[in-house]
């Protein structure tokens, strides 16, 4: 444990969120068209970087060093990523006519789940006032 004085060099804040995916221009494609992203900028023929709000931005990775011996690699299955919005219900309508993969129906009036094109569990929650 470091006392009060010692100084992390590790500054406390997120600089990105990094989401694997299989196939990075069809995920551009379902991200831009789901949570509305524009812009963006690939680098290193595997990573695509949007910027967002609340962080340097969302990084989509196809992860090449990352896969197993059969060239796949392994999806979050469990939503580690909290996606805002300021109506519940709307979000949840505009996944569903997008034909997205829904987890949950709306729980508490304040969050559902659904899966990304690589079957990636994310969350959309109310934002809290």
């Amino acid at each position: 444990m470091t006392s009060h004085d010692d100084k992390s060099p590790i500054k406390n804040r997120i600089g990105g969120v990094f989401i694997p995916v299989r196939n990075l221009e069809k995920a551009k494609e379902w991200y831009r068209k789901i949570l509305g992203l524009e812009g963006g900028e690939e680098y290193f023929g595997h990573l695509f970087v949007v910027p967002m709000k609340g962080t340097a931005g969302l990084i989509l990775d196809s992860m090449p060093k990352w896969r197993n011996e059969d060239g796949d690699i392994s999806t979050y299955q469990v939503p580690s990523i909290q996606l805002l919005t300021d109506d519940i219900e709307a979000s949840y309508q505009f996944m569903k006519e997008n034909n997205v993969e829904l987890v949950t129906e709306i729980q508490d009036n304040f969050y559902f789940v659904f899966k990304d094109i690589d079957g990636n569990l994310l969350m959309i929650c109310k934002e809290a006032s």
